[in-house]
C-alpha cells in the first residue's frame, strides 16, 4: 500500500511536469510532498500492550503490518503485565503503548508530564455473572456476598462506587487473588456472584451452564452517570505515546491513530477473523471463546475532547475513592492529545 502510494505520487509529480498547466513552483511542492509522505511513512513506531481486551482492537493493524499492507512502519510488542510496557516506554524501548487508564495517569505523574493519551481503546468489560435469578441490578446486591479479584483495584472501587451510587449499604465484598479463583468458585456453586471481567465471564459460564450475566457494569455505570448529569466513562484501557516522540513524530502519529481506529472497526465487524487472530496470538485460549467474548469487550476508539471528558471524569471517581490509584494528583490539561481541526 505504502510502495503504491508513493509511486502513485511521483508519476503525479513526472506528470505535472509535462503540462503547461503545472509551473515549476507546483512541481515543487509536489515534490516535497512525496519526500515528507515518504519520511512519515518510514517512522518507526514500537508500541506495546498488553494481552488482553486491550489488544483486541489492535490485532488487525497488527496483521496488515505483518502483511505489509500497513500504510505506517511499526513493532509490536505484547506484554503480560503493565509494568513491563510502561518500563519499557520510560527507558524509550517503546514509543506508544496501550495500558489501564489509571497506569497511564500514574505514569504521567511520575514522569512530569512525559507521556500523553491519545485515545480510549476499551471500557469496561466487568460483568457480574450468577445463576441466582434475583440478582438483575446493582440494588439486588443488598444483603448479599460479592466475590472479585484483588482488593485495590480498578474493578474494586468501581464496585464501590456503584454500591454507594445505588445506595447499597449492606454488600459484603470477598477478594479472592485473582480473576480465575472467582471463576472456579463460579464453577463450583453457580448461586454465588462474581465480579468479571471478559473473557473470564465467558470462560465462567462455558464451565457452568447455570451462570448468566446478572449486570453490565458499564451500563449501570452509565446510568448512573445519566443520573447524577455526568458524562465520565468506566474506561478499561487507553493509548498513550511519549510526549517527546509526539512532538517529533506527530503526523505518523496521527496516521497511527486513523489504523488503529479502523482496526478497531475492523475487530468488531470481522469478529470471526478477529477472533482467530485474537487466538493465535495467545490472548484467548481458543477461537471459539473469543468469538464470544470480543462483542461484551467494550472495544471502542474514542478521541479528541470527548475522550478527555470521559477520561478525566473517570479519573476524578478513582481519586476520590484513593489519589494513589492516579498517582497521587489528576494529570493536567497536557495529558490529553486533541489534535488539531487543520
Amino acid at each position: 500500500m505504502k510502495k503504491k502510494l508513493l509511486a502513485l505520487m511521483c508519476s503525479m509529480v513526472m506528470v505535472c511536469g509535462l503540462l503547461s498547466g503545472c509551473d515549476s513552483s507546483t512541481q515543487t511542492t509536489m515534490q516535497e510532498t512525496v519526500e515528507t509522505e515518504a519520511e512519515t511513512d518510514d517512522t518507526l513506531i514500537r508500541i506495546g500492550s498488553l494481552s488482553g481486551p486491550t489488544t483486541i482492537g489492535l490485532v488487525q493493524l497488527m496483521e496488515d503490518s505483518e502483511n505489509g499492507e500497513a500504510a505506517g512502519n511499526y513493532e509490536f510488542t505484547i506484554a503480560t503485565a503493565a509494568d513491563e510496557l510502561t518500563t519499557a516506554l520510560v527507558k524509550g524501548e517503546l514509543d506508544i503503548i496501550l495500558i489501564p487508564a489509571n497506569a497511564a495517569s500514574t505514569l504521567y505523574n511520575k514522569t512530569e508530564g512525559g507521556v500523553t493519551v491519545l485515545d480510549i481503546n476499551t471500557l469496561s468489560v466487568l460483568y457480574l455473572v450468577t445463576g441466582d435469578e434475583s440478582v438483575t441490578s446493582i440494588e439486588d446486591l443488598s444483603g448479599r456476598t460479592v466475590y472479585l479479584p484483588s482488593k485495590g483495584t480498578t474493578p474494586d472501587y468501581a464496585l464501590q462506587y456503584l454500591l454507594a451510587g445505588y445506595g447499597v449499604t449492606d454488600c459484603t465484598l470477598e477478594y479472592k487473588s485473582e480473576s480465575s479463583e472467582v471463576a472456579a468458585i463460579l464453577a463450583e456453586d453457580s448461586t454465588a456472584i462474581g465480579l468479571l471481567p471478559q473473557p473470564f465471564v465467558t470462560v465462567a459460564c462455558n464451565q457452568n451452564e447455570a451462570l448468566v450475566v446478572a449486570v453490565d457494569i458499564n451500563e449501570a455505570w452509565n446510568t448512573l452517570q445519566e443520573e447524577q448529569g455526568t458524562n465520565n466513562a468506566l474506561v478499561t484501557g487507553v493509548t498513550i505515546v511519549r510526549t517527546e516522540f509526539l512532538e517529533e513524530h506527530e503526523e505518523a502519529v496521527l496516521n497511527f491513530m486513523a489504523e488503529r481506529k479502523a482496526s478497531a472497526e475492523e475487530a468488531l465487524s470481522d469478529v470471526a477473523h478477529t477472533a482467530e487472530l485474537v487466538a493465535e496470538a495467545g490472548i484467548v485460549g481458543s477461537a471459539a471463546i473469543a468469538e464470544k467474548a470480543i462483542p461484551e469487550c467494550n472495544i471502542v476508539y474514542i478521541d479528541g475532547e470527548e475522550m478527555q471528558e470521559k477520561l478525566s471524569g473517570y479519573l476524578e471517581v478513582l481519586y476520590s475513592q484513593s489519589p494513589d490509584m492516579v498517582g497521587g494528583a489528576l494529570p493536567g490539561e497536557d495529558f490529553y492529545f486533541i489534535p488539531s481541526a487543520e
